[in-house]
């Protein structure tokens, strides 16, 4: 039997558990503002006048604010010299005021005007009457049709030469709540594999898991949870029925929850019973195709690097090539941050440089369709010398959390 798969209920493992939320403090105002600062900087630098920023994980980065899209225009205008203007309906304003710590210019609109036109009369009002504006690469379109028609007068580009250039870097404050989520992920793995029984139902250990983010101190339950048993678990995103753990079976599990907005992103695979020998052996491959990623992750590297070294162990032990399956069908990797997938990716074609604080996944997931599938799933900080795991790699086939190692 794999050791640590096994053995407990999940009554018994959630009374044990106490929050990890710890003590890495909430981004405050003061590091938001040097955010500010800096996407002004790169504004001037690049030539954009203006940032349209929408209800997007980008307007959280730079202002604080958590709301929800719907059909009403909500954002901010960034220019690249002076304060940004808070934009929303009329009867939100009251509301929105209680939720500003950074700044406090609001304009609004009625539910009978054009609110696109409300943020062309916003850059008017700040002196640009032309001029290129980024918008938001999560602007809905309907939204961007307006902008377009409303402010012919600019040029509106991608805005994520600013956003993402940014937040693909980030600060130790953020490094500090991404390592409190991936040890509170990690935790809820490991007490998921201990609940495994012949019998339980992939719904069960998903409700399992959300209860036990939550008890751990994440801020709400996980926003993804895949969880696959057999030959499901080749399909990377899951599959839309419910499993039914048996012996032999090959568990895959890929879960994260937030804390203060930075999501953890965390997949382990095992077997329950005992591993058969085509199981160790793509397995054992997954384990050194992700050694080998991690080797790669050298300062100076290129994104495109890291996916080729796992496509090169893959594809030695006769799987791919390429995308083809069975082998490892997709990227090798994203960014994560205040989004579960963001910049940069690990991929052939993204010739992103590796730099310090920078943070990805690192999960070249293998395929074998009608069999199983094996993804392990960690992720890497780049520091001044070099690359960093957050958590702690999958140990063996055998011993997946390393409790005898």
């Amino acid at each position: 039997m794999t050791i640590g798969v096994g053995g407990s209920t999940a009554e018994a493992e959630l009374a044990a558990m106490t929050s990890m939320r710890g003590d890495a403090p909430a981004i405050g105002d003061a590091e938001r503002q040097r955010r500010i600062e800096r996407a002004q900087a790169l504004m001037r630098e690049q030539g954009i006048d203006a940032l349209w920023l929408d209800v997007s994980t980008s307007l959280t980065y730079f202002t604080g604010l958590r709301l929800g899209r719907s059909e009403r225009l909500h954002g901010a205008v960034l220019p690249a010299k002076g304060e940004l203007t808070y934009l929303c309906p009329a009867f939100e304003e009251a509301k929105l005021r209680t939720m500003l710590t950074l700044g406090d210019d609001v304009a609004v609109w009625e539910e009978h005007e054009d609110p696109a036109a409300l943020v062309t009369d916003t850059l008017r009002g700040k002196g640009l009457a032309n001029g290129t504006v980024g918008v938001d690469e999560a602007c809905p379109f309907f939204t961007f049709d307006g902008l377009r028609r409303a402010g012919n007068a600019y040029d509106f580009v991608n805005a994520s030469a600013i956003t993402a250039a940014c937040r693909s870097v980030k600060s130790d404050a953020e490094i500090a709540l991404m390592q409190t989520a991936k040890d509170i992920t990690m935790e809820a793995h490991k007490a998921a594999a201990r609940i495994m029984r012949e019998g339980i139902t992939t719904t069960e250990v998903q409700a399992f898991l959300a209860e036990a983010h939550r008890r751990l101190g994440s801020e709400g339950p996980p926003p993804f949870s895949i969880v696959l048993f057999g030959e499901a678990t080749a399909y990377p995103h899951g599959v839309p029925y419910p499993q039914t753990l048996q012996d032999g079976d090959m568990v895959l599990i890929d879960v994260g929850a937030p804390v203060d907005g930075y999501v953890s992103d965390i997949t382990r695979s095992y077997v329950f019973g005992e591993p058969s020998d085509r199981q160790r052996q793509v397995w054992n491959l997954e384990k050194d195709a992700q050694a080998a990623v991690f080797e790669a992750a050298r300062l100076g590297a290129r994104c495109e690097d890291l996916d080729a070294a796992a496509r090169r162990v893959i594809e030695a032990a006769g799987f791919g090539p390429g995308y083809a399956t069975p082998g490892l069908p997709h990227r090798t990797g994203h960014g994560v941050g205040l989004d579960v997938h963001e910049w940069p990716y690990i991929v052939r074609g993204d010739r992103t440089v590796l730099v310090p604080g920078m943070t990805f996944s690192n999960e070249p997931t293998i395929c074998v369709y009608g069999e199983f599938g094996v993804r392990l799933e960690d992720h890497i900080h780049m520091t001044g010398q070099g690359a960093r795991w957050f958590t702690r790699p999958a140990h063996s086939v055998d011993d997946p959390f390393g409790y005898e190692a």
